[in-house]
């Protein structure tokens, strides 16, 4: 075998390594793409439905069919990720109260992202069920009728003066994408690390007409 044959065979080697590296890359960072798309689909998702929950809820503080149930302290408890309110679930005339806060992370050891809590909706004194939509952020905040930030605590009297509300929420997939450490075609480098999507929703001092009434 000459030389040249030696030659022709190692370079012939050569690029067929290169190639399989380059097939190698390209399907990594097809399957991160593909992760990545199926993470944004399910927290975007979860985001609309939670988002819509809480406004429709939270629009009617205060409501009831029967306005002379409720007159003062249409909110109850006021803190930075919880609420107590009166309003009229049913839609009966009757006056129910309505409870929103965050569980804690202790809860949903089961779930691989670290961060998610249980965003509990409890109506009067049933008992407490929540949804575990990814929900790793529930803010709230409160403007008095001068339209400013009210500090906490926000105890007595100072609940009837509550008249918009500021909702921030932020959703994280329950599961993370595999992503290599250099996903790029030319710098693979065979080190992975987990990524959880994400979305973030804020209502900017949603009012509720039966609070701005009062």
């Amino acid at each position: 075998m000459g030389s040249q044959t030696i030659i022709d065979i190692i370079a012939s080697t050569i690029v067929f390594g290169s190639l399989m590296l380059m097939t190698l890359r390209m399907n990594v960072a097809q399957n991160e793409m593909m992760q990545a798309t199926r993470g944004d689909l399910m927290v975007q998702q979860a985001i609309v439905e939670v988002s819509h929950l809480i406004e429709y809820d939270f629009r009617k503080i205060g409501y009831c069919k029967n306005t002379a149930q409720i007159t003062t302290n249409a909110i109850l408890l006021a803190d930075s990720n919880r609420i107590t309110y009166r309003t009229d679930v049913d839609n009966n005339g009757n006056v129910d109260t309505m409870r929103y806060y965050l569980g804690a992370t202790s809860e949903l050891t089961s779930t691989p992202n670290p961060r998610d809590k249980i965003l509990y909706r409890v109506v009067n004194s049933q008992t407490p069920k929540g949804a575990n939509l990814g929900v790793t952020v529930f803010d709230l905040r409160y403007f008095d009728q001068a339209r400013k930030i009210m500090p906490f605590p926000i105890t007595g009297s100072l609940l009837n003066t509550i008249k918009e509300i500021q909702i921030t929420v932020q959703v994280e997939n329950l599961t993370a994408s595999t992503l290599s450490a250099d996903s790029t075609l030319s710098g693979y480098s065979g080190a992975f690390f987990r990524q959880y999507s994400g979305a973030y929703w804020r209502q900017v001092r949603l009012s509720s007409r039966n609070l701005s009434k009062r």
